[in-house]
């Protein structure tokens, strides 16, 4: 399911995904901490998005970042981010991150992250859909092998 076409309707995509992934990405939901299924996740691949299959962010970008939720420093395509800004969050949180393609809630980004960008992109696991890297040719993501 590399890239594929969106969800015509909402009751398609609620058909598609877990409740859980529903109420994350339409809902602005957030995960619990420590109980998803990325935060400790180390296999190298490609994150993408659950709903699209864009590309989000490469497990070469990913550190723990002791919260509990996937946290990455830069994403695999910037262009497929948009931040929108949260002036009261407070002085470290940037903003919500969201898919531009399926306007999917991400998470937030924050500024507390480490070198070389100083970002920390605060992921929630059900946002994601993880991509081995022994699978991206066959699931559309050759382009990104090189990373690897």
């Amino acid at each position: 399911m590399a890239q594929c076409g969106l969800p015509d309707d909402d009751a398609e995509l609620r058909r598609l995904l877990t409740p859980e992934q529903y109420r994350i990405t339409r809902q602005n939901g957030t995960e619990r901490p420590f109980d998803n299924a990325y935060w400790d996740h180390k296999e190298p691949g490609l994150y993408v998005d659950v709903i699209s299959g864009k590309a989000l962010f490469a497990s070469l970008h990913k550190y723990d970042s002791g919260t509990g939720w996937p946290s990455f420093f830069r994403p695999a395509d910037p262009t497929e981010m948009v931040e929108i800004p949260d002036p009261a969050s407070g002085e470290i949180t940037i903003a919500e991150v969201r898919s531009r393609t399926s306007d999917a809630h991400l998470g937030h980004l924050f500024s507390d992250g480490p070198e070389p960008t100083g970002m920390r992109y605060c992921i929630n696991s059900a946002a994601l859909r993880f991509v081995p890297v022994d699978q991206l040719r066959d699931q559309g993501y050759e382009q990104y092998s090189a990373w690897f």
